[in-house]
């Protein structure tokens, strides 16, 4: 009966199969023998968990033993700790010690030494190696390798590392253990060291290096070890498509993205949640969409972390309608994807809808996190609710128990400062838990060049300056308010100082995808091969925009020149190029989405109005404070930016 019972466990094939098996078990009484129970379990736990967790089941059948031996026990300890309960795995153990005539074996302590460094249980850790070395199992490989992980866990780094060099035969594994746990804990430089040391190193050795580089963002490192690596597998080259995704290289991303594709290495969910995240930098719409065609055809599972970066992808791209066609066809939400929504409302001017989205989810049992308020805030300030925008930021601490960070007090100054209420916004800087930093100065800042506030901008941009004395916005922010009042000594004064400390002004740079290319442009750039299309469609837009009634700005130009200079100057900016080179590359009536590094000038900002109603055209444009939707000769901004 017993051979019947193991072939018909062998043949099993699903649940319904193990059920019936079962039975029979409890029917011969061959619930008695472990040898039969053993592979009952095993044979259970290897089913797939998309059929139902089979943990539960095999508990109770667990339970029901009267005399477990080891390997019983040891099945049970790698289920649990398999399945992310090393809590259930050390009682196990502790279990099996309590009992009379079972004996841990060397895998039940690799086990157990595995769950105490999962829940740094340090006590509980030292405990089991003592018995290790007491019954003898010391110089086991595979618990060796077990406390060289633990250790590391702990912090007790230099005892894994003299574990290691204890060993008389350390295979690849011990390494691997030690090199990854180096990384996890930050230590990439005693990593490499470890590294350069091995004798041997797999697939795994050059992963855990490439993605420690990578964590650490020295994205050139973790090149030269990828390229240097002579076997590569999705976990290579997501971790460096992620390191040019983080550091905003996301040209480099992609260009990697289709190297992959070439290589015929299949990506995975990471892998595109990179990928999304390089098409959302950029503002590349056509390849983000390409990207999502490619997880639907090849059927890559949109888990919730992937559909937030959809989400958060499309509402960066300026298609929020996408975003949030997105967000309401996902079965599960967090928190993450619904602060991405709140926050691609709020960026698109869409401040009631952010507002009533952060309802939804408080409503839906969902408790809003730091990045959730901040999407709540931004959407005040783009609305201009100072008062909305108050009760916000004290219920974070009154309602929900969160203190305030320093990007809510910096989303607070801007709603104030946006609003004209500078003096309002200088005492909040000035009961600031801790030292303000140089978003919220800037954010002070930015609400004194609206208001023509110079003495204000002064004291802001004095803090500023120690805080980042290289960063060149900071003087052309002031140098700005003071071109706006025409003091143009105290113009000349800002930029001998930003020559006195060798700081070069970042030029305003304009991208456009067509046809899925990203063609980017800088002012007065002649370097794209349809320069003469771009300027002669220049010169019509000049043209329309003057019988409109169109007058340059010009007193936003710092320099002292002629009206004429400041007027050429003016038209020659990087967006009007790059909306001038849309209008001769797409079909009438195509909207054109443009994504700017700086904040958008308020010339370009009444052009691009004119020029949406003039050529029948909606055109969205992405600065570095929120998004424009321009159509009809309007703006939803409604001049709040």
């Amino acid at each position: 009966m017993e051979h019947k019972v193991m072939s018909l466990l062998h043949n099993s094939r699903n649940l319904g199969h193990l059920r019936q098996a079962h039975a029979l078990v409890l029917k011969t009484r061959l619930d008695a023998n472990n040898h039969v129970v053993a592979k009952l379990l095993r044979t259970l736990l290897a089913q797939p968990s998309s059929r139902g967790d089979p943990l539960p089941y095999a508990r109770s059948i667990f339970y029901s033993v009267s005399s477990p031996d080891a390997f019983i026990f040891n099945t049970m300890m790698r289920a649990e700790l398999v399945s992310q309960r090393p809590r259930e795995t050390l009682s196990l153990f502790l279990r099996m010690r309590r009992r009379d005539g079972v004996f841990c074996d060397s895998f039940s302590l690799s086990l157990v030494v595995q769950a105490c460094g999962r829940l740094m249980d340090g006590d509980n850790g030292r405990t089991v190696h003592a018995q290790g070395i007491k019954i003898g199992f010391e110089s086991d490989l595979f618990v060796q390798t077990a406390l060289i992980e633990m250790y590391a866990k702990l912090g007790s780094v230099e005892i894994s590392k003299r574990i290691l060099d204890d060993l008389e035969e350390p295979d690849l594994v011990s390494f691997n253990v030690l090199l990854a746990e180096y990384v996890r804990i930050g230590e990439v430089q005693l990593a490499r060291d470890l590294f350069d040391k091995m004798l041997e190193r797999d697939l795994v050795s050059w992963n855990t290096m490439i993605h420690g580089y990578a964590t650490l963002g020295d994205v050139m490192e973790a090149r030269n070890l990828f390229d240097e690596a002579r076997e590569r597998d999705v976990v290579s080259w997501s971790s460096m498509i992620g390191a040019y995704a983080r550091t905003r290289q996301s040209n480099e991303a992609l260009k990697l993205f289709h190297e992959m594709q070439l290589a015929n290495v299949v990506p995975d969910n990471i892998t595109m949640v990179s990928v999304l995240a390089a098409c959302g930098d950029i503002g590349a719409l056509g390849m983000g969409k390409m990207i999502h065609e490619y997880i639907k055809r090849t059927r890559i599972e949109v888990d919730m972390k992937l559909g937030t970066s959809l989400v958060d992808m499309y509402a960066k791209c300026g298609d929020i309608d996408s975003s949030l066609r997105v967000f309401n066809q996902m079965d599960r939400r967090d928190v993450l994807t619904w602060s991405s929504a709140i926050l691609g409302l709020a960026n698109h001017g869409s401040g009631q809808a952010a507002l009533q989205f952060f309802s939804e989810m408080i409503a839906e049992g969902i408790e809003p996190d730091d990045m959730a308020f901040v999407g709540v805030l931004s959407a005040c300030s783009h609305m201009g609710l100072v008062d909305e925008g108050w009760t916000y930021f004290t219920s974070m601490s009154d309602v929900y128990g969160i203190a305030p960070k320093m990007e809510h007090y910096g989303c607070m100054v801007d709603i104030l400062a946006r609003a004209g209420r500078l003096q309002e916004a200088r005492e909040l800087i000035r009961k600031m838990p801790f030292a303000p930093d140089a978003v919220v100065w800037r954010a002070l800042l930015g609400g004194c060049r609206v208001y023509k506030e110079s003495d204000l901008a002064e004291e802001a941009t004095v803090n500023l300056l120690e805080l980042e004395p290289n960063a060149d916005g900071n003087y052309v922010l002031l140098s700005n308010i003071y071109t706006q009042e025409k003091k143009w000594d105290k113009v000349i004064h800002m930029r001998k100082m930003m020559r006195n400390v060798n700081i070069e002004k970042v030029p305003g740079s304009s991208s456009i995808e067509v046809d899925n290319a990203v063609h980017e442009f800088i002012a007065g750039d002649r370097s794209h091969p349809r320069t003469e299309e771009i300027y002669q469609m220049l010169s019509e837009m000049l043209e329309k925009l003057k019988a409109a009634g169109y007058k340059p700005l010009t007193s936003l130009v710092s320099h002292d020149l002629e009206e004429r200079q400041k007027e050429i100057a003016l038209a020659h900016h990087s967006e009007k190029l790059a909306i001038a080179f849309g209008l001769v590359s797409t079909n009438p009536r195509t909207p054109l989405r443009i994504v700017k590094n700086l904040r958008i000038c308020d010339d370009c900002h009444l052009v691009i109005k004119l020029i949406s109603k003039i050529y029948d055209r909606e055109i969205i444009v992405r600065d570095r404070n929120r998004f424009h939707h321009f159509l009809g000769g309007s703006c939803t901004c409604k001049e709040y930016w």
